[in-house]
């Protein structure tokens, strides 16, 4: 069977809309290999996120400071008299680099700000992933059955929401997508609670 499934969707507000998909989704049906007729239940997680952008680093002169030096060879001897080395800390991070590999100083500080973007990068993917992975486990909880967000009953053509107690039988559309009155139902409780926390609030 299918262990994990990746689906990109587009189109207008999708996000917005699709956002309550997030959650375990029970299925009670009858496998056609079933000879005494018993209901079997199963589940499956799902996690709705916005698809990240990419991350760029911008680097203002205020969070850096450049310190210049004589460039050292082996056994700490000069390379050259001129202070052409370049370490560019990043303040905010505490991130470090240096550069001496080249005899011009702007080149040392032309490479040394391209390595730290390069690693100041890798460290903001490295939090964009956590953080995403993180609302993911928010989204699907543990998976077990009991923290279950719908079922889909498909002896009875029935799905119910359970977070508002909405249960229809229209299960052969919803199946085909049209999800709509769910949607909708959804959507109106939500923004209904959240008027509701601002008015308390």
């Amino acid at each position: 069977g299918t262990k994990e499934v990746i689906a990109l969707i587009e189109g207008d507000r999708v996000y917005s809309r699709l956002k309550y998909e997030s959650g375990v989704h029970r299925v009670q049906r009858v496998p056609e290999t079933e000879t005494q007729g018993r209901v079997h239940t199963s589940a499956v997680t799902v996690a709705v996120m916005p698809e990240a952008d990419a991350v760029e680093v911008e680097l203002e002169e205020k969070e850096l400071r450049i310190d210049t030096f004589c460039s050292s060879g082996p056994g700490g001897q000069s390379v050259n008299t001129t202070q052409s080395a370049v370490r560019i800390t990043h303040l905010p991070t505490n991130l470090v680099v240096q550069c001496q590999d080249e005899k011009s100083w702007h080149k040392n500080k032309a490479r040394a700000l391209q390595v730290l973007r390069s690693r100041l990068l890798d460290r903001m993917q490295q939090e964009q992933h956590d953080a995403i992975a993180a609302e993911r486990k928010g989204m699907v909880g543990s998976g077990d059955r009991s923290e279950k967000i719908r079922t889909y009953n498909f002896p009875q053509s029935r799905v119910t929401d359970h977070r508002i107690g909405l249960t229809v039988h229209n299960l052969s559309a919803v199946m085909d997508g049209d999800i709509s009155a769910i949607l909708d139902a959804l959507i109106s409780h939500h923004q209904a609670e959240r008027l509701k926390q601002e008015v308390e609030a």
